[in-house]
Protein backbone atom coordinates (compact mmCIF):
# COMPACT_ATOMS: atom_id res chain seq x y z
CA UNK A 1 0.00 0.00 0.00
CA UNK A 2 1.51 3.29 -0.76
CA UNK A 3 1.20 6.21 1.50
CA UNK A 4 -0.98 8.36 -0.54
CA UNK A 5 -3.16 5.74 -2.15
CA UNK A 6 -5.77 7.60 -4.57
CA UNK A 7 -5.50 10.79 -2.51
CA UNK A 8 -5.20 13.82 -5.29
CA UNK A 9 -2.69 16.14 -4.83
CA UNK A 10 -1.47 19.65 -6.26
CA UNK A 11 2.27 20.50 -6.48
CA UNK A 12 2.59 23.96 -7.13
CA UNK A 13 6.43 24.55 -8.74
CA UNK A 14 5.81 20.97 -9.61
CA UNK A 15 8.50 21.05 -13.05
CA UNK A 16 11.62 21.48 -11.40
CA UNK A 17 13.75 20.74 -8.05
CA UNK A 18 11.96 19.94 -5.07
CA UNK A 19 8.53 20.07 -6.54
CA UNK A 20 9.87 17.47 -9.08
CA UNK A 21 11.32 15.09 -6.55
CA UNK A 22 8.11 15.62 -4.52
CA UNK A 23 5.70 14.83 -7.40
CA UNK A 24 8.03 11.81 -8.42
CA UNK A 25 7.75 10.75 -5.07
CA UNK A 26 4.25 11.03 -4.54
CA UNK A 27 3.16 9.07 -7.64
CA UNK A 28 5.06 6.14 -6.14
CA UNK A 29 3.37 6.45 -3.03
CA UNK A 30 -0.31 6.25 -5.24
CA UNK A 31 -1.06 9.57 -5.24
CA UNK A 32 -3.46 11.36 -8.84
CA UNK A 33 -0.97 14.26 -8.85
CA UNK A 34 -1.65 17.68 -10.50
CA UNK A 35 1.88 19.82 -11.13
CA UNK A 36 1.97 23.61 -11.88
CA UNK A 37 4.41 25.84 -13.32
CA UNK A 38 4.90 28.93 -15.53
CA UNK A 39 7.02 26.87 -18.07
CA UNK A 40 5.31 24.72 -19.90
CA UNK A 41 7.89 22.82 -21.71
CA UNK A 42 8.99 22.17 -18.66
CA UNK A 43 5.67 20.46 -17.40
CA UNK A 44 5.14 18.40 -20.01
CA UNK A 45 8.87 16.65 -19.50
CA UNK A 46 8.01 16.15 -15.92
CA UNK A 47 4.70 15.21 -16.52
CA UNK A 48 6.33 12.47 -19.22
CA UNK A 49 8.52 11.19 -16.10
CA UNK A 50 5.59 11.18 -13.91
CA UNK A 51 3.41 8.68 -16.18
CA UNK A 52 6.15 6.42 -16.94
CA UNK A 53 6.44 5.73 -13.56
CA UNK A 54 2.94 4.56 -13.94
CA UNK A 55 1.56 7.98 -12.46
CA UNK A 56 -2.44 9.21 -12.90
CA UNK A 57 -0.91 12.70 -13.37
CA UNK A 58 -1.78 16.34 -15.43
CA UNK A 59 -0.22 19.23 -15.57
CA UNK A 60 -1.33 22.93 -15.42
CA UNK A 61 0.16 25.82 -16.77
CA UNK A 62 0.24 28.67 -14.29
CA UNK A 63 2.09 31.60 -13.14
CA UNK A 64 0.57 31.28 -8.96
CA UNK A 65 1.76 34.92 -8.65
CA UNK A 66 -2.02 35.73 -10.08
CA UNK A 67 -4.92 34.91 -8.10
CA UNK A 68 -7.08 33.74 -11.57
CA UNK A 69 -4.11 31.37 -12.03
CA UNK A 70 -4.86 29.88 -9.11
CA UNK A 71 -8.21 29.48 -9.37
CA UNK A 72 -7.83 28.05 -12.61
CA UNK A 73 -5.66 25.39 -11.20
CA UNK A 74 -7.80 24.62 -8.53
CA UNK A 75 -10.65 24.46 -11.02
CA UNK A 76 -8.76 21.79 -13.32
CA UNK A 77 -8.16 19.81 -10.45
CA UNK A 78 -11.82 19.39 -9.30
CA UNK A 79 -12.84 18.82 -13.08
CA UNK A 80 -10.41 16.17 -13.34
CA UNK A 81 -10.66 14.01 -9.99
CA UNK A 82 -13.39 15.70 -8.17
CA UNK A 83 -11.52 16.67 -4.92
CA UNK A 84 -8.36 18.07 -3.41
CA UNK A 85 -6.45 15.97 -0.50
CA UNK A 86 -3.51 17.35 -0.64
CA UNK A 87 -2.17 20.76 -1.41
CA UNK A 88 2.10 21.74 -1.22
CA UNK A 89 2.80 24.84 -1.80
CA UNK A 90 6.27 24.86 -3.02
CA UNK A 91 6.34 27.04 -6.14
CA UNK A 92 8.82 30.02 -5.16
CA UNK A 93 11.90 32.25 -6.55
CA UNK A 94 14.71 33.18 -4.83
CA UNK A 95 15.41 37.08 -3.94
CA UNK A 96 19.20 36.81 -5.05
CA UNK A 97 19.98 38.21 -1.15
CA UNK A 98 19.16 41.15 -1.91
CA UNK A 99 19.58 43.27 1.86
CA UNK A 100 16.77 46.44 2.21
CA UNK A 101 18.86 48.82 0.73
CA UNK A 102 19.72 47.32 -2.32
CA UNK A 103 16.43 46.32 -3.17
CA UNK A 104 14.04 47.79 -5.26
CA UNK A 105 9.99 47.96 -4.45
CA UNK A 106 9.63 46.23 -7.37
CA UNK A 107 11.85 43.37 -7.22
CA UNK A 108 10.32 43.05 -3.57
CA UNK A 109 6.85 42.73 -4.60
CA UNK A 110 8.20 40.30 -7.14
CA UNK A 111 8.94 37.64 -4.80
CA UNK A 112 6.09 38.23 -2.24
CA UNK A 113 3.52 37.54 -4.77
CA UNK A 114 5.38 34.24 -5.48
CA UNK A 115 6.77 33.21 -2.55
CA UNK A 116 4.02 34.63 -0.25
CA UNK A 117 1.01 35.53 -1.84
CA UNK A 118 0.68 32.30 -4.25
CA UNK A 119 0.39 30.37 -0.83
CA UNK A 120 -2.28 32.74 0.18
CA UNK A 121 -4.35 32.07 -3.10
CA UNK A 122 -4.19 28.45 -3.70
CA UNK A 123 -4.57 27.76 0.26
CA UNK A 124 -7.87 29.69 0.00
CA UNK A 125 -9.22 28.27 -2.90
CA UNK A 126 -8.16 24.91 -2.45
CA UNK A 127 -9.90 25.09 1.26
CA UNK A 128 -13.11 25.72 -0.39
CA UNK A 129 -12.95 22.04 -1.47
CA UNK A 130 -11.35 20.46 1.45
CA UNK A 131 -13.91 22.43 3.71
CA UNK A 132 -16.78 20.69 1.98
CA UNK A 133 -15.40 17.06 2.98
CA UNK A 134 -13.53 18.40 6.50
CA UNK A 135 -10.36 16.75 5.76
CA UNK A 136 -6.58 17.35 3.76
CA UNK A 137 -3.55 18.35 4.33
CA UNK A 138 -1.77 21.88 3.13
CA UNK A 139 2.05 21.55 3.16
CA UNK A 140 3.62 25.09 2.79
CA UNK A 141 7.17 24.84 1.87
CA UNK A 142 9.32 27.83 3.94
CA UNK A 143 13.11 27.73 4.56
CA UNK A 144 15.78 28.92 6.94
CA UNK A 145 15.66 32.29 5.39
CA UNK A 146 12.22 32.73 7.40
CA UNK A 147 14.70 33.07 10.17
CA UNK A 148 16.05 36.35 8.19
CA UNK A 149 19.52 34.59 7.07
CA UNK A 150 18.49 35.86 3.93
CA UNK A 151 17.33 38.57 1.12
CA UNK A 152 14.56 41.22 2.72
CA UNK A 153 12.24 40.23 0.46
CA UNK A 154 12.60 36.22 0.78
CA UNK A 155 13.10 36.98 4.58
CA UNK A 156 9.74 38.85 4.62
CA UNK A 157 7.84 36.42 2.89
CA UNK A 158 9.25 33.30 4.38
CA UNK A 159 8.57 34.23 7.63
CA UNK A 160 4.56 34.66 5.93
CA UNK A 161 4.95 31.52 5.00
CA UNK A 162 4.97 30.36 8.51
CA UNK A 163 2.89 32.94 10.42
CA UNK A 164 0.39 31.19 7.76
CA UNK A 165 1.08 27.96 8.51
CA UNK A 166 -0.09 28.62 12.00
CA UNK A 167 -2.54 30.53 11.32
CA UNK A 168 -4.27 28.20 8.68
CA UNK A 169 -3.64 25.03 11.77
CA UNK A 170 -5.55 26.99 14.31
CA UNK A 171 -8.85 27.86 11.87
CA UNK A 172 -9.16 24.42 11.09
CA UNK A 173 -7.92 21.98 14.15
CA UNK A 174 -10.92 21.61 15.19
CA UNK A 175 -11.54 19.31 12.05
CA UNK A 176 -9.62 16.68 9.55
CA UNK A 177 -7.90 19.73 7.90
CA UNK A 178 -3.83 20.34 8.79
CA UNK A 179 -1.42 22.56 7.45
CA UNK A 180 1.72 22.34 8.08
CA UNK A 181 5.28 23.24 6.44
CA UNK A 182 9.05 22.16 5.44
CA UNK A 183 11.62 24.89 6.20
CA UNK A 184 14.64 23.49 3.51
CA UNK A 185 18.18 24.46 4.67
CA UNK A 186 20.73 24.64 1.56
CA UNK A 187 19.28 22.02 -0.95
CA UNK A 188 20.79 22.08 -4.69
CA UNK A 189 18.42 23.45 -6.96
CA UNK A 190 17.98 25.51 -9.85
CA UNK A 191 17.55 28.16 -8.05
CA UNK A 192 20.95 28.17 -6.19
CA UNK A 193 22.97 26.66 -9.15
CA UNK A 194 26.29 27.99 -9.54
CA UNK A 195 25.69 29.81 -12.08
CA UNK A 196 22.55 31.11 -10.40
CA UNK A 197 24.25 32.42 -7.23
CA UNK A 198 26.39 34.43 -8.89
CA UNK A 199 23.81 37.22 -9.63
CA UNK A 200 23.45 37.76 -5.77
CA UNK A 201 24.26 40.26 -3.76
CA UNK A 202 27.43 39.05 -2.93
CA UNK A 203 28.53 41.25 0.36
CA UNK A 204 25.03 40.18 1.46
CA UNK A 205 25.06 36.40 0.82
CA UNK A 206 28.53 36.39 2.66
CA UNK A 207 26.92 38.06 5.84
CA UNK A 208 24.16 35.71 5.81
CA UNK A 209 26.46 32.94 5.84
CA UNK A 210 28.48 34.06 8.49
CA UNK A 211 25.20 33.68 10.66
CA UNK A 212 24.82 29.59 9.38
CA UNK A 213 26.87 26.65 10.05
CA UNK A 214 27.97 25.71 6.13
CA UNK A 215 30.73 22.85 7.09
CA UNK A 216 27.69 20.46 7.34
CA UNK A 217 26.24 18.43 4.50
CA UNK A 218 23.97 19.97 2.06
CA UNK A 219 20.56 18.27 2.07
CA UNK A 220 19.00 17.11 -1.20
CA UNK A 221 15.39 17.36 -3.27
CA UNK A 222 14.40 13.92 -2.31
CA UNK A 223 15.21 15.06 1.66
CA UNK A 224 12.76 17.76 1.30
CA UNK A 225 10.45 15.49 -0.77
CA UNK A 226 10.29 12.84 2.07
CA UNK A 227 9.43 15.73 4.82
CA UNK A 228 6.61 16.92 2.88
CA UNK A 229 5.01 13.74 2.35
CA UNK A 230 5.37 13.16 6.00
CA UNK A 231 2.79 15.91 6.22
CA UNK A 232 1.05 14.99 3.27
CA UNK A 233 0.11 11.61 4.57
CA UNK A 234 -1.88 9.77 7.28
CA UNK A 235 1.28 9.30 9.15
CA UNK A 236 0.98 12.73 10.42
CA UNK A 237 -2.50 12.82 10.75
CA UNK A 238 -2.14 14.15 14.42
CA UNK A 239 0.15 17.09 13.91
CA UNK A 240 -0.81 20.38 12.74
CA UNK A 241 0.52 23.96 12.60
CA UNK A 242 4.12 22.41 12.95
CA UNK A 243 7.06 23.75 10.94
CA UNK A 244 10.35 21.17 10.28
CA UNK A 245 13.82 22.30 9.31
CA UNK A 246 15.37 19.76 6.74
CA UNK A 247 19.01 20.97 6.83
CA UNK A 248 21.17 18.92 9.12
CA UNK A 249 21.67 21.01 11.78
CA UNK A 250 22.26 24.34 9.56
CA UNK A 251 20.66 27.09 11.41
CA UNK A 252 21.55 25.09 15.02
CA UNK A 253 23.38 28.07 16.96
Amino acid sequence: MGRLDDKVAIVTGGNSGIGRATAQLFVREGAKVVITGRREGNNLEVLAELKALGGDAIAVTADVAKKEDCRKIVAETIAKYGRIDVLVNNAGIADKHMPITACTEDWYMEVCLIDQFSVFYMSKYALEHMAKVGKGSIVNVSSIGSQGIAGISYSAAKAAVNGMTKNIALQFSPTGIRCNAVGPGPTPTPLNAPEAFATFNQEFAAACARHIDLTVPEAHVEDQAEAILYFASDASKAVTGQIIYVDHGTTLY
